[in-house]
């Protein structure tokens, strides 16, 4: 298995570093180019800054290619900025990919000095979250799972095989949501 790791922003090692801990004989591909995207099995969009990502996308000509994958089928997370961009309602702009049937609010949880970390459950196992200038999720289509809420919002959702998290699990130590993401990919969602 082949899981890459979009790295035009963002915490890109830590999630590099959790899929290597899932299982060692795991290969991590760092995506910047279409033919590295080709060789992957599922991919994630880690967190950023949602306006540069969707810039950064463009210049590397991997909007099109991206898009097709998922829509053919491939396993995609996406964690915060990466969730934002995967949105097909982001509130007060466009949307970007448009891949999952959710509507999200930019910044909702508050700014850089707002962040926190929080326990919850995610798809029956108790983790860390942390929030750093998350978004929110305000809405979901009657497809999308929630795996987990926080004060009665989803926090993290999955629609056939796109998973999205409002907060960052590779942030912490846990490798568990990186597992869940791995079964997606070998299991073929």
């Amino acid at each position: 298995m082949t899981v890459g790791v979009l790295a035009l922003q963002g915490s890109v090692s830590e999630h590099a570093k959790l899929i290597r801990s899932v299982n060692k004989k795991i290969d991590v591909v760092e995506v910047r180019t279409i033919d590295e995207l080709a060789t992957v099995d599922g991919l994630i969009i880690p967190g950023g800054e949602s306006t540069t990502l969707r810039i950064l996308v463009d210049n590397a000509n991997l909007y099109t290619p991206i898009k097709a994958r998922v829509e053919a089928g491939m396993p995609v997370w996406g964690t915060c900025a990466g969730l934002i961009l995967l949105a097909n309602n982001i509130e007060g702009e466009r949307p970007y990919f448009g891949l999952l049937d959710a509507t999200v609010k930019r910044n909702a949880y508050g700014r850089q000095i707002d962040s926190f970390v929080t326990e919850g459950d995610f798809a029956d196992m108790y983790i860390n979250m942390v929030f750093i200038r998350a978004p929110k999720i305000t809405k979901v289509g009657e497809d999308v799972d929630v795996l987990s809420e926080l004060d009665g919002a989803p926090v993290a959702v999955r629609q056939g095989n796109v998973l999205a998290t409002a907060f960052h699990p590779e942030m912490t130590k846990d490798n568990r949501v990186h597992r869940y993401f791995c079964n997606m990919i070998e299991n073929k969602v």
